[in-house]
């Protein structure tokens, strides 16, 4: 893990806000200068710290808001066929998010789709008939209470 400073917090907190600031905004909200910003940036992402600066789309808005939480229970054990699972469903475009889980399921994933039947086709092609599977369930989302990728800096 690496160390961070209150500074490295401050420039964290504000850019997870919005990763479109510029230094100059971000060295204004935190009390340094841009150049500084910048290094800070640079070793934050170089360590890790920063995996990634994504794109938000609005799932409603591209053509896909359905949206479901998929449990998924291995047939049988073993590292071979957990990586192998995991390799499908990263493969898939429908699976937004995934884990390897502990608990009652092995996998939980979140799927969009555009509709019911455009579900229905992924459930055909990923998970039914698939012999590492021994079931599956599903929870649809009705509405989001809250979203985000955003991770507490205290």
């Amino acid at each position: 893990m690496s160390k961070l400073d209150p500074f490295d917090r401050a420039i964290l907190a504000l850019m997870q806000d919005d990763a479109r600031l510029k230094s100059d905004a971000v060295a204004e909200g935190v009390g340094l200068s841009p150049t500084a910003v910048q290094r800070r940036l640079k070793r934050l992402r170089t360590n890790g710290v920063i995996q990634a600066e994504p794109l938000v789309l609005s799932p409603a808005r591209v053509g896909r808001p359905l949206t479901a939480i998929v449990s998924i229970t291995l047939a049988r054990g073993g590292s071979a066929v957990v990586d192998d699972m995991g390799r499908q469903l990263r493969a898939a475009p429908e699976v937004q998010q995934c884990w390897y889980t502990a608990g009652d399921a092995d996998f939980v994933s979140v799927v969009t789709a555009r509709d019911m039947a455009n579900y229905d086709a992924f459930t055909r092609r990923i998970l039914m008939d698939n012999a590492l599977i021994q079931k599956f369930s599903t929870i649809f989302a009705l509405s989001p209470v809250k979203s985000g990728l955003s991770l507490p800096l205290d």
